[in-house]
């Protein structure tokens, strides 16, 4: 339906729109190209042929027995052995093979996830214009025209958000894939025997989707590392500190850099084998273990970000106590947390992560470090929510003072209860 002329705003957005249906159209396309992933035959039949030699390989048959006669019979025991460490080494090479197409494949679907990316972000930055153009044509002296063309539009926006809300899930199963895949690499290369390195690959390959699920949700390295920073300075002439669940290694990296010597414990696998190819001193076992494995006073500080809320009650009490008891007098303990008093953190942060095991309030926290032996006893708020996200405050003379004051005192009591700081550190001095 054409635009009466008489309403030149109109007319300007009629072709605005037909602008946008082309932009529409190229995105769609886009989404199109990624949504339909051909399947490459050549790539399939290659995992195929290799598949086949792997099971062809595997199990290897059983070597000589062991123990016999000396001398002589060492000789023939070797050559015994030689078959068996030939097809091992032909499994690896095939099952390393395998992988490699694996990676291939994983690495040309994330180029396309790419170009999806860019395409998105361009028809994003093209619609924005469009929405503020629609309100204006509510106001118009003509709104029907403009509405048809909007309805419409906005269908096709619908649609694009469907298909783009499916990538989302293909993304996430994408990430989870490559820290698979990285986890059995890494698992192949290691100097093991057999059993061990079939038990250290499972291993890996199970922990890998929780290291994914971490660099989904709790944020890039570069992030983590500039959270983290503001508690360096607080260890600085206390070595050795511990770094209990050390993750990534992110904070073990600042401490390297400011001359401080650490070493980390983490009970996730793949965490351990990244921390160790980055040449961090990172050792796989139980936090507590640790700790109580470690001589009394020997050492200057222990850091836990992000570890407290993973623990049950007594886990969480025996860390104390084992805390205090290797700290040397003047020794630092740093407990960083989900802050569970503030409604935000508790609904977008702590319960989206299944292996949180209970919430800490700030104070309940406090009191533990206290009853473990801590003289000094402090807590920090840290991630604070941004204003535009608080609920605001009415400015003055736009009611009477007294509503005002009152409506003002319960938005900030409610800003204290829903949108407190989303973290918090218990600083704790032996």
């Amino acid at each position: 339906m054409p635009v009466p002329t008489e309403h030149p705003e109109l007319e300007h957005l009629r072709r605005r729109l037909e602008e946008e249906e082309e932009a529409y159209a190229r995105a769609l396309a886009a989404v199109d190209r990624l949504a339909t992933l051909p399947v490459d035959e050549g790539a399939d039949a290659t995992i195929q042929k290799e598949l086949a030699e792997i099971n062809s390989l595997w199990p290897a048959p059983e070597g000589p027995a062991s123990g016999g006669l000396a001398g002589a019979l060492r000789v023939r025991a070797r050559e015994a052995l030689a078959p068996v460490v030939q097809r091992q080494e032909q499994f690896n090479a095939a099952l390393v093979r395998l992988l490699n197409a694996h990676l291939e494949d994983t690495v040309r679907l994330r180029a396309r996830l790419r170009q999806l990316g860019g395409a998105v972000v361009e028809y994003a930055q093209r619609v924005e214009p469009v929405m503020d153009a629609r309100d204006q044509a509510r106001v118009a002296t003509a709104p029907s025209d403009a509405q048809v063309l909007l309805q419409a539009f906005e269908r096709r926006l619908v649609a694009l958000r469907e298909r783009v809300d499916a990538l989302v899930a293909l993304r996430d199963r994408l990430e989870v894939v490559s820290e698979e895949v990285r986890a059995v690499r890494a698992g192949l290369a290691a100097a093991a025997p057999p059993p061990e390195v079939a038990r250290a690959v499972q291993r890996e390959a199970e922990d890998s989707v929780y290291t994914a699920f971490e660099n989904r949700f709790r944020g890039s390295r570069e992030a983590i590392r500039a959270r983290q920073a503001r508690y360096v300075a607080l260890f600085s002439g206390l070595s050795p500190v511990v770094d209990l669940g050390c993750g990534r290694g992110e904070f073990l990296e600042l401490l390297r850099t400011a001359g401080i010597e650490a070493r980390g414990v983490e009970g996730n696998a793949r965490a351990v084998g990244e921390c160790r190819e980055k040449g961090l001193d990172v050792v796989a076992g139980d936090l507590v273990d640790f700790l109580q494995a470690q001589g009394p006073g020997s050492l200057g500080g222990v850091f836990a970000a992000q570890v407290a809320e993973h623990l049950p009650p007594p886990a969480l009490s025996a860390l104390l106590a084992a805390s205090h008891r290797a700290l040397r007098p003047g020794g630092l303990l740093v407990l960083e947390t989900v802050n569970a008093a503030s409604a935000l953190a508790f609904h977008e942060v702590y319960i989206r992560d299944l292996t949180h095991e209970r919430p800490l309030h700030p104070e309940t926290l406090r009191f533990l470090a206290a009853a473990a032996g801590f003289g000094e006893v402090g807590v920090e708020m840290h991630s604070p929510v941004p204003e535009d996200v608080r609920l605001s405050l009415l400015p003055s003379g736009a009611l009477p003072p007294p509503a005002t004051k009152v409506l003002n005192e319960n938005a900030e009591r409610l800003n204290a209860l829903l949108f407190a700081p989303l973290d918090y550190a218990v600083i704790a001095r032996r």
